[in-house]
This record gives C-alpha cells, structure tokens and sequence, in this order.
C-alpha cells in the first residue's frame, strides 16, 4: 500500500526486511566477496520468507476442531454466473501474497496469524434498520446456510497484482435484507476486528486508525455482486485471508474488501474508512477498479499471482455490465 506519514522500514512488531532493501543488501555481500556462500545465504532467507506451501497454508488453519466442524459445511453450490475468464490462482500463492496490515506491512502475513483466534467470533448488523442481528459463527451458519454458494471472483489490488479465487459465501444483500434497513440508510460501515494481543502491527504505537474499517454505498452494497465470504478453496476463511468472516467487492481494488470483521453497520452518510483517512487522494471512497484513473501506481496492467502473467487491467475489473448502471456518469458514456 502507499503510505504517506507512517515510514514502512521502522521497526514494528511483523515487519521483515523489504524485499528492496534484502536485494541491496545481497548485491553488496556478493560485491564484498561473499561470492556463492552469499548468494546461497540470500536465497534461504528469501525462501524462508516465501514458505513451503503446506506451511503457508497449515499457518491460515484455525484449530482442529473449528477445521472439522466448519469445514463440515462444504462443499457448497456452485454460482455458475460468475466465471474467472483466466485461469484459477493456486491456493498456496493466494494465501501467501496478502496485504493485512493488522499482522504486518509487507506481504508474508501467513508468518504472524498463527495466535490470532477466528473462533469463537460475533458478527452485528445494526444502525438504521429494522431488525438488528447479533450473530455467532453458529447462528450465522444457520441462517444463511441455504443461500450459500461458490463464487469464482477476479480479485485486484490497487498496487496491480491479482488473483482468481474461488469464495464461499453469501450475498451481502442478502444479509441486510434479513436486517430490513430503514429508509434514511444510504451507506453501509464494516469494521474488521481490533485484538492487539493477537495482532503485532495493532500492538504497535503505529498510529493506524484502528480498527480497520471501510464502506459501501447502499446501494452499491445491494448490488449482486457483494459478497459476505466465510470460505475459499472449499475449506473455511485461512486466517490471512480474512477468517472468519469478510467482505468480497470484486469491482473494487482489494483494500474496499474488509478482512475478519465483527461489525455491519448502515448509516445515513459516507462513513470514514481506513485508507481513505490516511491519504484520501490515493484512496479514495468510491475506489473502482479502472485504467484510467492516476494511483501512486500506474493502473493500466495487472499481475497475476503465481504465474506473473501480466494482463490489461478492465474498467470494474471485468463486471461493467453488473454494476455500470450504480454510476451513471459512466453509464452514459457506455
């Protein structure tokens, strides 16, 4: 993420060394002398980061009894509207190359959500409604559990590597239908969790706003395409991956897709939100995915995990046709 005021190579709690500065630092060693010996050193550390496969995925685990009673639930439905386009990323690259700030500012996540604990967990939906709900993993398995299905998304960070993943869950709609939002509802806030005993980066004297929090506009949120995601992969949420619960926006750059969150609240006005109150140029609220508009990186190709395969970056990441008409500045130019 670009970062204004808060410099990414002071020492926190879950910050490694920058792939950047490693590099440097590997070219010295081999200048200075440190020939193969160092060339080999470098690439055990580099290595280590990256991780086995099986350890990046076993590290998202929750515990062996949240595994086998959650897990029990799947497989679900396929939704077969939502097709990739592109081939499937492979399970150990997606869980490996995540942005979760709350463990740590760079991209080996996987490394730092072994204490954090997805069960038990709450989720509210409150505000300006007319049925509030407090639900428990349970409660919310139980509710929801006939309208849950599999979704193959595009997911696109805003710093132009991608993803195709498939996504467990239900309709974000579908959730604050069963709340029966109020009339003066025109936003929807989530907010992600705030644990600093289980979260380095949040137990730091950072001075990130938490807990996260983004939103959605109403209407926008009761669009068919935004997710309440509880799996990936056939299996429950991995921790980095936003367990136990999140929010999946696959028209918007990934930092609008709120991780672990505990609450669902609609509101009468554009809420604050995480990255917006940081540097509300780069991030702005609306934040689609497209081309054509200047980022601190340039939107115009994407990157695709695992493979490094680069494509043209789509206007709404390739869902123009769902949700074109929630923007009719560009729908008139359509």
């Amino acid at each position: 993420m670009f970062i204004h005021k808060i410099d990414p190579l002071a020492p926190q709690g879950g910050r490694e060394t920058p792939e950047k500065v490693f590099r440097s630092r590997r070219k010295w060693l081999l200048a200075a002398g440190g020939g193969a010996l160092a060339a080999a050193a470098g690439y055990g550390i580099y290595s280590g980061l990256q991780g086995k496969d099986e350890d990046v995925i076993a590290a998202g685990l929750w515990s062996p009894e949240a595994e086998a009673k959650y897990g029990a639930l799947y497989p679900v439905p396929r939704d077969k509207r939502f097709e990739y386009g592109r081939p499937q990323t492979a399970e150990a690259a997606a869980a490996r190359h995540t942005n979760f700030f709350e463990f740590s500012s760079l991209k080996w996540c996987w490394k730092y959500v072994g204490p954090f604990q997805p069960d038990p967990w709450t989720l509210s939906i409150t505000g300006l409604c007319r049925q509030p709900l407090r639900l428990d993993l349970d409660e919310f398995h139980r509710r929801f559990q006939s309208e849950m299905v599999e979704r193959q998304y595009r997911h696109r960070c805003v710093e132009k590597w991608a993803m195709a993943v498939p996504w467990t869950g239900v309709p974000l709609a579908a959730v604050l239908q069963a709340a029966d939002p109020l009339a003066q509802a025109t936003h929807v806030r989530f907010t992600s969790f705030e644990r600093p005993a289980e979260a380095p980066i949040q137990a730091t004297k950072s001075k990130f706003p938490w807990p996260y929090t983004e939103g959605l506009t109403l209407a926008e949120a009761m669009n068919e395409l935004p997710f309440i995601a509880v799996g990936v992969y056939g299996r429950p949420l991995l921790k980095q991956h936003g367990a136990p619960i999140r929010v999946v926006v696959p028209w918007k750059y990934g930092y609008k897709s709120a991780k672990s969150i505990v609450a669902i609240e609609l509101v009468g006005s554009e809420p604050a939100t995480f990255w917006n109150s940081i540097n509300p140029s780069a991030y702005p609220f609306e934040s689609n995915v497209d081309p054509d508009v200047p980022r601190p990186w340039d939107q115009s190709f994407e990157r695709m995990l695992g493979s490094n395969e680069q494509r043209p970056t789509k206007k709404f990441n390739g869902y123009e046709r769902y949700v074109a008409g929630l923007y009719p500045a560009h729908e008139s130019r359509l």
